[in-house]
């Protein structure tokens, strides 16, 4: 079976308050009678101390609660209620516009949303809001509505203001709709931690971990591609591919069904592919995709294209390991690698062939 982690390995992870090992593993605390995630930003206690559970339920069931920090028992990097309760609003109706008066209204203090979308989205509230505005004015204006019509329907106090905060955006003004399109985007939380996938009209064309490293070149190579720009807003596909995901997690779902838009070049394609040919519960090899692909010299070059892959297990470069059964690089870190195949192969009900471990 799948080598665990071993105590040392977990170790060494808490105290480094990363996110790469979110749902992998619970830290119990014997002195304390507390458990927290991985990711704790807590003082690290001493190695004696430690137990290591596999869940928050079995943290609970032996006797620990959960640490008031870290909160494991949310989805890492879930938003606030309160927070949650405006998007939903902003995204039914994007005409509305919430400023800080508004907010106290609520009881909401502005500083503390501030801070949850700059951590979370990497830009103000208000921005969010502008954002979601422009993307509705695109869609009114490719769909016949005048430039005119469509900034002051969405309370927009003049129309050179519309234009600048348009061509802010675009590059161009909105007569020059048809040379640019649109990606939208959505955040979402996971068992694993919080993602991003963003999709186009034609499909999804990114799902990714909010803490892969590469993230901000996916987007700007996705946008140079497509020659488009990334806005929050709705998507049918945003809409599936979050319902899928929870299946997938929950082991009831094997294959995704949701269209995609994978912009690359001609290699690329044909690599991504392959990947999608790996059976669900199975592994291959770099030299096994090299083969299937007619390229038995081209292992380096896959595994490249391997990790310029932009939609995580949809297109499933996780089932790809080294030739000796060791799990090497995966932009979504290890300690996930590890868990999606875990996940698997315990819900295929296959006969584990060989073993596979940490390097």
């Amino acid at each position: 079976m799948y080598k665990e982690l071993s105590f040392e390995e977990k170790y060494d992870v808490i105290g480094r308050r990363e996110s790469l090992y979110e749902g992998v593993f619970i830290t119990a605390v014997t002195t304390t009678g507390i458990f927290c995630r991985p990711s704790c930003r807590a003082k690290k206690p001493k190695a004696e101390n430690v137990i290591f559970y596999d869940t928050p339920q079995q943290a609970i069931q032996n006797g620990f609660r959960p640490c008031k920090i870290c909160k494991p028992m949310n989805l890492e990097g879930d938003a606030p209620d309160e927070i949650k309760n405006i998007i939903s609003e902003l995204q039914e109706n994007p005409y509305l516009k919430i400023k800080d008066f508004d907010l106290k209204q609520r009881g909401i203090e502005p500083s503390q949303i501030r801070r949850w979308f700059k951590k979370h989205h990497h830009m103000t509230f208000h921005s969010y809001q502008r954002l979601l505005r422009i993307n509705l004015a695109y869609n009114q204006i490719k769909g016949g509505n005048s430039v005119t019509n469509t900034a002051f329907g969405l309370g927009y106090e003049s129309l050179s203001g519309f234009n600048e905060g348009w061509q802010n955006i675009f590059g161009k003004p909105p007569k020059n709709i048809k040379e640019k399109s649109v990606i939208n985007i959505i955040r979402f939380t996971t068992i694993l931690g919080p993602m991003f996938a963003c999709a186009t009209d034609k499909g999804l064309c990114l799902l990714e971990f909010t803490d892969r490293r590469m993230l901000e070149t996916e987007f700007q190579d996705l946008c140079k591609r497509l020659n488009a720009v990334i806005l929050p807003g709705e998507n049918k596909f945003l809409d599936l591919v979050q319902i899928q995901v929870s299946e997938y997690f929950e082991g009831n779902r094997k294959d995704f069904t949701i269209p995609l838009d994978t912009p690359g070049t001609e290699f690329q394609q044909s690599v991504w592919k392959v990947l999608q040919q790996i059976p669900y519960g199975d592994t291959w090899s770099y030299k096994e995709q090299a083969i299937k692909l007619n390229k038995p010299n081209a292992v380096r070059a896959v595994a490249n294209a391997n990790g310029n892959n932009r939609i995580a297990f949809v297109i499933p470069c996780h089932r790809v390991i080294g030739s000796n059964g060791d799990l090497t690089g995966y932009g979504g870190g290890l300690g996930r690698k590890k868990w999606l195949l875990q996940l698997e192969r315990k819900n295929s009900g296959k006969v584990i062939q060989k073993e596979i471990a940490f390097e």
